[in-house]
């Protein structure tokens, strides 16, 4: 292959049904307690498909497996299982507590590290932590249970069985030899000091799609030994066929994934002979009927669920074990395993150096491994989303009928029916949310942009698509509540998309541009129409992504009469309509048509600042005068029909989102877009109290530039001022989600009731939203992120003559650029070893073990400790968290000019 190889490949593959992107790491990590397999008639999904279940029950919409991957339909999946030969069951899938049983909301308590990857997934490594003890599901149970909301997290290590490294360290690697031609390799090395047995078994097998009365055709999995290879061939209907070799001489087991009816459901028979634990009964259990073992030099009966069983009865002290696989379209052949496979590891790794190296990679080698490591973590975030939302509400023909609950207009997600989902998103964590999230797939894309456009442009039209945007124009929020709204970030994340590919190309794709721009319309219309209920131009939203910042829940109800303004919402549709009018802009650059659409966003923009900045008694805004900052507003209408309105005194990141909303008008505005520059100019002559939002320049050629913002300077001032106190915002390791001045408490009145805040660095005290993460005080990186771009953006628009204090109080005064540079090395400094070696992202945990088995390795958290920089919540968020490599990229300097 050439220098660029991976390069090549992703040119060859634009599209999702490019063969070079045929297969991935699409398989979930966690199918069940996903609403997609709730059935219940209360919506307990946790409840009703738990993880005890999972190895006995087949799931309707998708799979879930440990370092697997499937086709992008999600029809043909292969994943590793292990035994270590005192478990309980066979170690298939990654356990972690439900919502219910952890003490902050789920949690995952496995490790593993996605290690390297490239984006057509020619090359993936993977490298899962499996303890030579029984694994503790009981005692971790209970540690859950017995845990208080103020007490850390239970986590494995808190058992003792990690103790005196007794694990085993199982690598992964797959390289495509072809788009359909996959060499796979597992090396797993005994980290302990004494000998130990160990079980792999890599299994192949079909999604269940023939059980529900909707789709009869079965495929099938024939395994056999004959002629002295072991080898499973897999046949279906729209794949064709597909061969797993496997090398030496392992045990084929075959089995069916079906339920096991006469357990699950106390049923007399089963649908079929062998049911889905077949295999984990067989091996764990010693049960000689429960699945097919071919014998030597035959062949079994077709089933749709095999192994290859290999047992190594006592790995060494530091030994190493290796087996090799080969998943091969159409019959295979008698040299999986000669010297091409060896040849396409070694070529595949070091074309994966190659499309790094390609990057703008830091100097540092810390740096440059926590990028590696985070964009490789991005691309295995890719999985099948299977969901048809008609079919899950009125129930499968083959199955029982579907509560009533589940269609009445209360119920979940009942006014989402055409939603209609079969494709490859990009997941915010692989085991705590394996679904997508409107918000942050948006964050997502950034990175994406750097590594795959092509693919970062598809997911966001992707959520544009009629079979998931709704009618009305409302983007999907995730499938716990599709109609719960996320911030409007998508015209965003199209505008970073676009920009960095025309940095990286000279050519930016407008048609992608105008086809994403005439979906956000509507979504556009959906917030002016449903979130503004006053007709004021300042709008609700609810929790809006960032679950409990609040002190109550801004989704819920308020007392009758009463309803919430809030800073954040306002702010954000200030800033949509700021990136819509750029989107606008640029288009109009080859058609004079969108001339128009930007001139109506300007204007709603300046309707929203304007009502944003007023202050008074006989006026309302989210800008408090007296304190220099934003907040949200609680209203009611009086009797005599005026409105009463009261702020929420709670210094928290709904007051920085107003930063945001900036944006510049650059010379070739007016040059190239006479009429939209006239059309300015007569709505400032004619409403001249939106002049104080826009701040003009001349060059000295005369050319005109302009900033939209919607705090002026003084405003801008001020709140940054209170932003970069370290007694407030500011920690060594980012922005704050709430002011660190509210450590005692704060009381706050809203509509007449009294409410308590206080500032929560780490894991939550509430049980609000499921008590999963926490915005009353944590870092948390999209938020991060948007703030340092809009620093650059300020700062780029005042040539550096725009200064703060950096800290607030210091003296040290540094322009607008610098301050977004100093915030990008605070977050970064995360995730890279301090004075004394560690990471602090790792906390007090066993990661900061000064043991090389747990350093060498970074995990990417949901959010970090507003204090000490510790990573909590979901552990491997490498969808946002991964923003942390676009900062270390040069982002967002490297994004294209405007000129």
């Amino acid at each position: 292959m050439t220098e660029r190889a991976e390069h090549a490949r992703l040119a060859e593959s634009p599209t999702a049904e490019s063969p070079w992107r045929l297969w991935g790491p699409y398989l979930a990590a966690r199918q069940w307690g996903t609403v997609r397999e709730d059935y219940s008639d209360n919506g307990d999904a946790w409840g009703y498909f738990g993880f005890d279940a999972a190895r006995s029950r087949a799931y309707r919409w998708g799979e879930d497996g440990i370092a697997g991957i499937c086709d992008r339909h999600g029809f043909l999946n292969f994943a590793l299982a292990l035994w270590n030969g005192r478990d309980e069951i066979l170690k298939e899938r990654l356990f972690g507590v439900t919502n219910n049983e952890g003490n902050h909301g789920e949690d995952v308590k496995e490790h593993w590290w996605v290690l390297d990857g490239t984006p057509t997934h020619s090359w993936m490594r993977v490298l899962y932590r499996y303890p030579q003890a029984a694994y503790p599901y009981r005692e971790l149970r209970a540690m859950s249970a017995e845990a208080r909301r103020e007490d850390r997290e239970p986590k494995l290590a808190d058992t003792g069985v990690l103790d005196e490294d007794r694990f085993f360290d199982v690598t992964v690697t797959y390289a495509k030899a072809a788009p359909d031609d996959i060499c796979v390799e597992i090396t797993a090395v005994n980290r302990g000091p004494d000998p130990a047995p160990l079980h792999l078994l890599p299994q192949l097998w079909f999604r269940n799609t023939w059980s529900w009365g909707r789709d009869a055709r079965r495929p099938a999995l024939i395994a056999s030994t004959a002629d002295g290879w072991a080898r499973v061939v897999a046949e279906h209907s729209r794949l064709g066929r597909y061969t797993l070799h496997a090398s030496g001489a392992p045990t084929m087991l075959v089995t069916d994934n079906e339920s096991d009816a006469i357990l699950l459901f106390d049923r007399t028979v089963n649908p079929s002979r062998y049911t889905k634990s077949g295999i984990d009964n067989h091996v764990v259990n010693g049960v000689a009927d429960s699945c097919q073992v071919v014998l030597p030099g035959t062949a079994s009966q077709p089933g749709t669920k095999a192994a290859a069983w290999y047992r190594f009865d006592a790995v060494e002290p530091g030994e190493e074990v290796t087996i090799r696989l080969r998943l091969i379209a159409g019959s295979g052949h008698g040299r999986a395993f000669g010297p091409t496979f060896k040849s396409t590891m070694d070529t595949r790794e070091r074309e994966a150096d190659e499309f790094y190296a390609s990057l703008p990679m830091p100097a540092e080698a810390d740096e440059r491994k926590v990028v590696r490591r985070a964009l490789a973590g991005l691309m295995w975030t890719k999985q099948i989303y299977r969901f048809r939302l008609r079919h899950w509400l009125d129930g499968d023909p083959a199955s029982p009928p579907a509560p009533a609950a589940r269609r009445q207009h209360y119920a979940r997600n009942v006014h989402w029916r055409h939603l209609d989902v079969a494709d490859v998103l990009s997941m915010p964590d692989e085991w705590e949310y394996p679904w997508f999230a409107a918000w942050d797939l948006a964050f997502h894309m950034v990175g994406f942009a750097f590594v795959d456009p092509a693919f970062a442009k598809e997911q966001l039209l992707l959520l544009c698509r009629e079979w998931l945007m709704h009618p009305n124009g409302q983007l999907p929020a995730y499938e716990w509540s599709f109609g719960d709204p996320n911030p409007p970030v998508h015209a965003w994340a199209a505008l970073q998309v676009y920009q960095a590919e025309l940095a990286a190309t000279g050519s930016g794709d407008r048609a992608f541009l105008a086809r994403v721009f005439h979906k956000l319309l509507l979504n556009f219309s959906w917030w002016v129409n449903n979130k503004d209920a006053d007709g004021n131009y300042l709008f609700e939203g609810g929790f809006l992504g960032m679950d409990n910042i609040g002190p109550v829940n801004r989704s819920a109800r308020l007392p009758e009469g009463w309803w919430f303004e809030q800073s954040d919402a306002t702010s954000w549709m200030a800033t949509y309509s700021l990136h819509l009018m750029q989107i606008a802009l640029e288009l109009a650059r080859a058609d004079e048509a969108y001339e128009d659409v930007a001139t109506k966003f300007v204007e709603h923009f300046l309707s929203i600042a304007q009502v944003s900045a007023r202050f008074g008694s006989d006026s309302r805004g989210i800008w408090d005068e007296e304190d220099g900052f934003c907040y949200d507003l609680v209203s009611r209408h009086r009797p005599d029909g005026t409105v009463e309105s009261q702020f929420v005194h709670v210094r928290s990141m709904v007051g920085l989102i107003p930063v945001l909303a900036c944006a510049t008008l650059e010379p070739w505005v007016f040059t190239e877009l006479p009429n939209f520059a006239a059309r300015l100019n007569y709505l400032l002559r004619h409403q001249p109290e939106f002049g104080q939002f826009i701040t003009w320049q001349t060059g000295a050629n005369g050319c005109r530039r302009a900033l939209l913002s919607l705090l002026d300077s003084d405003k801008l001032s001020r709140v940054l001022a209170t932003m970069l106190d370290e007694a407030e915002f500011l920690s060594p390791y980012g922005i704050r989600s709430m002011s660190a001045a509210h450590r005692d408490g704060i009381a706050v009145e809203i509509a007449g009731e009294h409410h308590g805040v206080g500032y929560e660095p780490g894991e939550s005290h509430t049980p609000m939203f499921g008590g999963n993460s926490n915005w009353r005080g944590p870092i948390w990186f999209p938020t991060n992120a948007l703030l340092v771009e809009a620093l650059h953006e300020l700062d780029e628009f005042h040539h550096g003559a725009f200064s703060v204090e950096l800290p607030t109080g210091s003296g040290n005064r540094v322009t607008l650029g610098a301050a977004g540079q100093d915030l990008s090395r605070r977050l970064a400094a995360l995730f890279l070893p301090g004075p004394d070696g560690r990471r602090p992202a790792d906390g007090k945990r066993i990661e900061a073990s000064d043991s090389p088995l747990w350093s060498d390795h970074i995990t990417f958290n949901e959010y970090f400790d507003g204090d000490t920089g510790e990573g909590l919540g979901a552990s491997h968020q490498t969808g946002w968290t991964a923003l942390v490599a676009v900062l270390l990229l040069g982002w967002p300097a490297t994004r294209a000019g405007r000129g």
